[in-house]
């Protein structure tokens, strides 16, 4: 064999050789695109799903501001229209029941007279009957 049958014998060896031990690194960089690839489908999938939440998000802001309007408006009902209605209310179930307790000791001799009365009444009407 010449020297360069002999060199391109060595160089289909070593073709060959590399080929077999570069394919396990070209399978694992294949494999590694393809994870890659999948990780990048992934990446779009959570950006759209955060795209969305942004919007939820925005959404819950406008209702927590629609809510603390509400709020705010049942505040201020409160105190201009209720709360003056309930002291008006006190104050009148106040006065009437103070002007009651001052009467309370006095019903107790108003309805000893009434049976005082009832008596008299019923005894007169007796006279008055007999002389008729």
């Amino acid at each position: 064999m010449t020297d360069n049958e002999l060199l391109l014998a060595l160089s289909g060896m070593l073709d060959k050789k590399l080929k077999a031990e570069l394919q396990p690194i070209k399978n694992e960089l294949q494999t590694m695109k393809d994870d890659i690839a999948d990780m990048k489908g992934e990446i779009a999938d959570i950006r759209s799903e955060i795209a969305g939440m942004n919007g939820e998000i925005a959404s819950i802001k406008s209702n927590m501001l629609i809510m603390q309007n509400e709020i705010r408006q049942i505040k201020l009902c409160q105190e201009n229209i209720l709360l003056p209605r309930l002291d008006t209310i006190e104050s009148c179930y106040s006065d009437t029941f103070n002007r009651y307790r001052t009467y309370a000791d006095k019903m107790d001799s108003v309805f000893e007279d009434v049976e005082l009365l009832k008596t008299v009444v019923t005894h007169h009407s007796e006279k008055l009957q007999k002389l008729a």
